[in-house]
C-alpha cells in the first residue's frame, strides 16, 4: 500500500509516461472503451496498493503490465462450461461478415479468434501484435525465455487461425486478406 505522499508522488511520476499506453492496451485487450477503462482503473488501484513491493524503478513498466494482465485474467475467468461452449457462437458466426473492412467487423473477427485462446495468450498476442512490444520485453514481463515467448505466440496464432478456419470465415476472402490472416491471424482495429 502506498503509505506516504512521497511514495504516492513517486508512483504517479513513474506512471505518467506509461499512462496513455496502458489505458489503450486495456481498451484493446477488452475490446471495449468503457470496460477497458474499468480494467485500467482496477489495475491502477491494485498497483497503487502494492507499489511498496516494486523492487526497482527500472522494472516499473513490466510490473505494471503484469498487474494489468493478471487483473484482466481475473476479469475474464468464467466457469469451465462457458469456456468450453460459447453460448452465442451460432448467432455471432452468422453476423460476422466475410470482409471485415469496418472497425466493428474487425473487432468481431478478433473476438472470434480470441475465443480460441486463453486470457494469458490473448494478453500476449495483444501486447506483441497490437501494442508492438518486442519479444525481449515480453520475456521479461512473463519471466520466460525469448524462445518460450516465441513458441507461445506461435501456438496462440495457430489456435486463432484454426478458429477462423473452422468458422468458415476465411473462405471467400481476397488473396491479400487471406495471406494477412494466415500470417498472424490478428486484425488490428483502429485506435480511438
Amino acid at each position: 500500500m502506498v503509505r506516504t505522499m512521497i511514495e504516492q508522488d513517486r508512483f504517479w511520476k513513474l506512471l505518467e509516461p506509461e499512462y496513455y499506453r496502458g489505458m489503450m492496451f486495456c481498451r484493446k485487450l477488452i475490446g471495449d472503451r468503457d470496460r477497458g477503462d474499468d480494467l485500467y482503473q482496477d489495475a491502477l488501484v491494485i498497483a497503487c496498493d502494492h507499489f511498496g513491493e516494486l523492487r526497482s524503478e527500472a522494472a516499473f513498466r513490466p510490473w505494471l503490465y503484469r498487474i494489468i494482465v493478471t487483473t484482466f485474467k481475473s476479469t475474464v475467468r468464467r466457469p469451465w462450461w462457458r469456456r468450453r461452449v460459447p453460448m452465442t457462437y451460432d448467432h455471432e458466426t452468422v453476423l460476422i461478415s466475410p470482409d471485415p473492412t469496418d472497425r466493428h467487423g474487425a473487432r468481431r473477427w478478433l473476438d472470434l479468434a480470441f475465443r480460441a485462446v486463453s486470457a494469458d495468450d490473448q494478453a500476449l498476442v495483444t501486447l506483441h501484435e497490437l501494442e508492438g512490444w518486442p519479444v525481449a520485453e515480453l520475456a521479461v514481463l512473463y519471466g520466460k525465455t525469448e524462445g518460450a515467448i516465441k513458441a507461445q505466440l506461435f501456438r496462440a496464432r495457430n489456435k486463432m487461425k484454426t478458429a477462423l478456419l473452422k468458422s468458415g470465415r476465411l473462405a471467400g476472402m481476397t488473396p491479400e486478406h487471406r495471406l494477412a490472416r494466415e500470417q498472424c491471424a490478428v486484425v488490428k482495429p483502429e485506435t480511438e
